[in-house]
């Protein structure tokens, strides 16, 4: 495990030295300067003789959550974005649109990137400082942990509010300009919806696609229930094409088609209609969701307002309340997630100093990576609990970040004692 660190520790290193010399980073370290100029005529009562080295502080953490948002960036990029422009280009999508979905995908990337890498970049960097002694010295210069932990906490709370800046307004704006998009390649290129020998789910309907070659399917299998009634459609030759009709995405023309239809309630009732010729309409909801405004495409704000509407719903009809219990879900992870920086922010701090004695920045790496997964485990199961179980939301986004607050807290006493 320790080989793993340092490896890993040398690739940071490495990618921090090359990075601390750009332009962007000297553009960026100079406002940082500035700051801690500033901080330090607060906290000192106009005295700057202490200015280094809450600028040193601040730099430092800046520069290990820069190298780690760019570890998280190219780890959800590879895996999300990467995927999509591939599986497009390979059904001929347009490749300047496949530029554009991956650029309209990136408010997603860096506001899930921002929470991690502030994590793993203060404990690397809070653990080096540690490993190195040079904690000694901002003792030695008469810092005690709060005046140390007080830059820290208000970095984190700087990088949620950008976070939370991407978040709620970049993101909603991306996610439009992405469906809008995504249809418009369905359309021009619906090939991209088929693949060979596979089962494809269409709303309520199952397909079993057989040899595609463009857009020609050698033969198909849909099944369908709806209202009691089964319906099984069996075709041979068959195409799928863009629509121009409004709502209809796509147009699957099959040859040579049989319909076999049963009423589960009717034992022995079943009705057979064949077809040289028959034309299913694929809609636009089918394939891109629901074509209304999604909780993913507003703001918070304007969230709120659909929410506070929906309520007004549910008295009215109880079924949906379950719906309006995922909305509120939605509403809370516009918050949780980039607020996050400032619990994970507290916690770097905590470990940073109770167990970065030794090969800080390695410990650092691999316990803020460990964590980092946790983290989006619990988020990922919170999310299922709400959807399928219909917990309470608030509970289910918001306990991940009150566990980390309170083993932050617990850890901060033991460091105040120690």
């Amino acid at each position: 495990m320790k080989i793993y660190g340092d490896l890993f520790k040398e690739t940071f290193s490495r990618i921090y030295d090359n990075i601390r010399t750009t332009k962007v980073i000297r553009f960026l370290t100079k406002y940082i300067s500035r700051f801690s100029n500033f901080y330090a005529r607060i906290t000192h009562k106009g005295e700057l003789k202490n200015h280094i080295l809450i600028r040193y502080l601040l730099r430092d953490l800046f520069l290990y959550f820069f190298v780690s948002f760019l570890f998280f960036f190219m780890i959800f990029f590879v895996n999300q974005i990467l995927l999509t422009a591939e599986k497009l280009l390979s059904k001929s999508a347009p490749f300047a649109d496949v530029v554009r979905i991956m650029f309209y995908s990136l408010p997603f990337i860096i506001a899930q990137s921002a929470p991690f890498a502030t994590l793993v970049g203060f404990l690397m960097s809070l653990g080096g400082m540690m490993s190195n002694n040079e904690v000694l010295i901002f003792r030695a210069a008469g810092f005690s942990f709060i005046k140390i932990f007080i830059p820290t906490i208000i970095l984190g709370i700087a990088i949620s509010i950008g976070s939370f800046f991407v978040n709620d307004y970049l993101l909603p704006l991306g996610s439009i300009k992405y469906n809008q998009l995504m249809r418009k390649i369905s359309n021009s290129t619906p090939t991209i919806e088929l693949e060979s020998n596979s089962v494809k789910k269409l709303g309520s309907s199952q397909i079993v696609i057989g040899n595609v070659t463009d857009s020609q399917v050698s033969d198909l299998i849909l099944f369908d229930t709806k209202d009691g009634k089964e319906r099984m459609i069996f075709a041979g030759e068959s195409s799928l094409q863009g629509s121009s009709y409004n709502g209809v995405l796509l147009e699957l023309n099959m040859n040579d088609s049989l319909v076999f239809s049963v009423d589960r309630y009717k034992v022995g009732d079943y009705d057979i209609i064949s077809s040289d010729k028959t034309t299913l309409n694929i809609f636009d909801s089918v394939i891109m969701g629901n074509t209304m405004q999604s909780a993913q495409e507003m703001t918070s704000y304007d969230l709120s307002k659909t929410i506070k509407e929906m309520r007004i719903d549910v008295q009215e009809n109880p079924n949906l309340k379950q719906k309006l219990n995922v909305w509120v879900m939605e509403y809370h992870k516009k918050f949780s997630l980039p607020f996050a920086s400032i619990f994970f922010a507290f916690l770097a701090f905590s470990i940073a100093f109770l167990v970065g004695k030794h090969n800080g920045q390695t410990i650092g790496l691999l316990v803020g990576i460990v964590i980092c997964v946790l983290y989006w485990a619990m988020q990922i199961m919170g999310q299922l609990f709400v959807v399928r179980i219909g917990l309470n939301s608030f509970w289910c986004i918001w306990v991940p970040n009150i566990l980390i607050g309170l083993i932050s807290i617990i850890l901060s006493i033991r460091l105040i004692k120690k």
